[in-house]
């Protein structure tokens, strides 16, 4: 039985199909007899239009993991089908720190997700060696090749590694919490005070996990991104 905040992302192949309807309604049929029953909330709808060009790009995807973070929501799928074999788009779910649930999968959760992402990773790194071998039956052949530029990080400098993931990170919840702040300004919230009340009823939590934003926090997010851009 779902329970909690849940954000729905759908996938359409084209941008008619995406107007007229066809086939997300079913998505979103889907999405809420999976949702049937208990205590939920949906509190985003997302919709993904394919061109069969670049399918690696998915802007919604992106938008719906952000709502997904910046509220403790669970990501629901609609239509998972043949993306079971895109490592680019199992990554981004893999990667993403939310979890994830999937309508036409019951059983797929961020468990399998994972495991599917580590497959497609594996089919993917199958083609590199092939790549690699074929290059050096070339050489072999005598055809001049490029040099490896290949880098591993030395031990001394992995803590330094480590913090710079942690400030990515950071940066990256704060990117999100602005793009609210944006939104809370368009919407008329003009003092600290008001876009904190307006974070606040969105349920998007504060940079330790906090439910309730203080003025100075806010402050401390608009200075961080507004700073960075003016550097």
């Amino acid at each position: 039985m779902a329970t909690g905040k849940h954000v729905a992302y759908y996938r359409v192949s084209t941008a008619k199909q995406g107007r007229s309807g066809l086939g997300l309604d079913a998505q979103r049929k889907a999405v809420a007899d999976h949702l049937n029953g208990g205590d939920w909330e949906l509190v985003g709808e997302f919709t993904e239009k394919e061109s069969g060009k670049a399918q690696d790009n998915r802007p919604k995807l992106i938008a719906a993991l952000r709502q997904c973070r910046l509220t403790g929501a669970t990501l629901i799928v609609a239509k998972l089908d043949r993306l079971s074999r895109n490592a680019a788009f199992l990554m981004t779910l893999r990667d993403a720190g939310v979890s994830f649930v999937c309508a036409d999968m019951p059983d797929a959760n961020t468990l399998t997700i994972g495991l599917m992402a580590v497959m497609a990773q594996h089919e993917r790194e199958l083609i590199s060696q092939r790549t690699r071998d074929a290059l050096a039956a070339a050489k072999v052949r005598g055809v001049k090749l490029g040099g490896h530029r290949g880098h591993v990080l030395p031990s001394h400098d992995a803590a330094k590694a480590s913090a710079k993931v942690r400030t990515e990170q950071a940066q990256e919840r704060a990117t999100d919490v602005y793009s609210a702040i944006v939104e809370a300004r368009g919407a008329g919230a003009t003092s600290l005070r008001q876009i904190a009340a307006a974070l606040i009823d969105k349920g998007i939590p504060t940079p330790r996990g906090g439910a309730s934003w203080q003025a100075v926090q806010v402050k401390a997010v608009i200075d961080r991104i507004e700073g960075a851009k003016l550097a």
